[in-house]
């Protein structure tokens, strides 16, 4: 049997939206993943156990290879709904970069997948480490209803083991990692990745994201412009948004923080396509890297030298980040798989077939 192609289908063997035909806008990497930035990886921890209605995990976004990783990477931060959580975030706003694998997990794990982090680095970078001010970036969101949420059943080895997992080749998506008991517009969702190739005057670049979608209404549901969640309504769980959603925006194009916060306030759009505005209950929480001008190890070094793409050709950038999100939330959605979770609760896939067809018409 010949491989899956990972533009077309996720590695579990499901249609990704390319894979249905789905008339997304641009150019994706080879893996339409964030993995295409080069140096990034991404693992995951997934816990399932249906007795004890656990269904979660941990998922880890690694910006530079991992000898490189207390190498900072330059970041920006933006938060279009702040009911939710993504550590460092202050000093991502006012430092400009962030250190360290990144992290998502479900909102009673974030304290306890922060500890793993720091206790991996401490172990595999022992003597950099040792002493060393160190404030990981760990994002969360809500999977009380499909899993027992207060038995913490995420622990420090999971997220380490998320870490040690990952991998610069194909992403999964779905029911994995920070994703497995999350709900996307009614229907099951969870892990989501997309990519997009950008050239501009300074050169051609990479940019890819990765989102944990947990937001959105079954009625507000649009792909590709096309009002999905009136003609294939979910049955309802929620009588208003109470879910949210992360995104992790990498990029290889040299850029300033302040730049990197552009980039990541466009996040906001590409929810927006697919129909949230992003509601009062929803923890909508975006951050964006750039792999380029590497400070090199910590402590900084006396003086830095940066170069960055100018002003007037970041629109590319933007566009890549508006589609590259939108896409992924619907490649979460695809992914995902039926899941009972918590008190016999049952929250569907949607039906692929269904999709395809009614964007077809």
């Amino acid at each position: 049997m010949s491989p899956l192609d990972p533009i077309t289908h996720s590695p579990n063997g499901r249609r990704r939206g390319r894979g249905l035909g789905l008339p997304f806008r641009g150019v994706t990497g080879p893996l339409n993943a964030i993995t295409d930035v080069p140096g990034v990886a991404v693992g995951f921890t997934t816990l399932n156990d249906p007795d004890l209605h656990i269904h979660t995990g941990v998922t880890a976004i690694l910006p530079r290879p991992v000898g490189d990783l207390l190498h900072p990477v330059w970041a920006g931060v933006f938060s279009m709904n702040g009911n939710g959580e993504l550590t460092g975030s202050h000093w991502v706003r006012d430092g400009g970069w962030a250190s360290g694998p990144i992290a998502i997990t479900n909102t009673a794990s974030i304290g306890i997948v922060h500890h793993g982090l720091i206790r991996w680095m401490m172990q595999r970078f022992p003597e950099q480490a040792d002493g060393l001010w160190l404030l990981p970036v760990v994002g969360e969101t809500y999977d009380g209803w499909l899993n027992d949420l207060c038995g913490l059943h995420v622990t420090e080895a999971h997220a380490m083991a998320a870490i040690d997992a990952a991998s610069t080749g194909p992403v999964a998506e779905g029911n994995v990692g920070g994703g497995t008991g999350m709900i996307t517009y009614e229907y099951k969702g969870g892990t989501g990745t997309a990519s997009r190739l950008v050239t501009v005057r300074a050169g051609s670049y990479t940019v890819g994201v990765l989102v944990q979608a947990n937001h959105g209404r079954g009625p507000w549901l649009e792909i590709c412009g096309v009002r999905v969640g009136e003609v294939l309504p979910p049955e309802p769980i929620w009588s208003k948004e109470t879910g949210s959603i992360i995104a992790i925006i990498g990029t290889d194009a040299p850029l300033l923080p302040g730049q990197l916060e552009r980039m990541a306030r466009r996040a906001a759009i590409g929810i927006g396509r697919n129909g949230t505005p992003s509601g009062n209950s929803s923890g909508d929480i975006f951050l964006a890297f750039s792999t380029a001008n590497d400070p090199g190890p910590l402590p900084e070094p006396p003086l830095l030298s940066l170069q960055a793409v100018t002003n007037d050709d970041l629109d590319p950038l933007y566009m890549a980040v508006v589609e590259s999100v939108e896409e992924a939330v619907v490649n979460a959605m695809l992914a995902a798989e039926t899941m009972e979770g918590r008190k016999g609760r049952v929250v569907p896939a949607i039906d692929a077939d269904a999709v395809a067809a009614l964007l077809a018409r």
